[in-house]
């Protein structure tokens, strides 16, 4: 089994995962658009990780792609590697949070298990990476992570801020300037229904920042 995980299908069974949180079975279109391949190679990747013995995906035409049991226990893995790396990357070597996804892309792949586990117990084996993502544990169990959108609140409700969706730098830079990074407190001052704008006090400072659903649909929170 460990001759078939290259790079790239670690890549793939990474994206499946991640996808199939949010849409339960994912599309080979939305894989082609997260790993930016065509979407002609992507349906002859999953057709090649569901023949594989034991098969890492069960693939169904027109209905798209969810990991097996052992797919999910791979993508797991892989997904502990980054997460470590991210904040590892973070808290010992001072890299910022908006630059540290795109080097634990390029690391994850290339660790040793011995590697893996220094990393966290040398980071006191931590349970959340520096955008607020659960890291699974050693025995690859994900655990549970806020799933309020930030989006969903209205005005006078307040909160913490728990994760931060990692993959856009420019937006990760913004939003560490306004102190918008997980566990700071919020109140929500206004809302506008036309557009959905949300207007925040972040952390009790004087001026608020007023942020649109583009955003607002990438933080996590939870709620007082």
């Amino acid at each position: 089994m460990r001759d078939l995980l290259t790079h790239a299908v670690e890549d793939y069974l990474k994206a499946i995962y991640d996808l199939s949180l949010n849409f339960g079975r994912a599309s080979t279109t939305q894989i082609a658009e997260v790993l930016d391949v065509a979407p002609a190679s992507v349906t002859g990747m999953v057709k090649k990780l569901a023949s594989t013995n034991p098969p890492l995906v069960e693939y169904q035409k027109h209905r798209g792609v969810v990991l097996t049991q052992d797919g999910e226990k791979i993508a797991l893995e892989i997904i502990r590697h980054h997460r470590l790396l991210e904040l590892f990357l973070h808290e010992t070597l001072g890299y910022s949070w908006d630059e540290v996804d795109a080097e634990a892309d390029r690391l994850e792949h290339v660790i040793s298990d011995k590697f893996e586990q220094r990393i966290a117990e040398v980071l006191g084996d931590p349970t959340h990476d520096p955008h607020g993502d659960p890291i699974p544990t050693r025995d690859l169990e994900m655990p549970s992570h806020a799933t309020l959108c930030l989006a969903h609140l209205r005005p006078d409700e307040r909160g913490s801020i728990q994760r931060v969706r990692d993959t856009d730098p420019e937006l990760l830079r913004y939003l560490g300037g306004h102190g918008i990074v997980p566990q700071a407190s919020f109140t929500v001052m206004g809302y506008t229904p036309f557009d959905g704008n949300l207007t925040l006090r972040v952390n009790g400072q004087e001026e608020p920042v007023v942020l649109g659903t583009r955003i607002t649909q990438q933080i996590f929170v939870e709620r007082e």
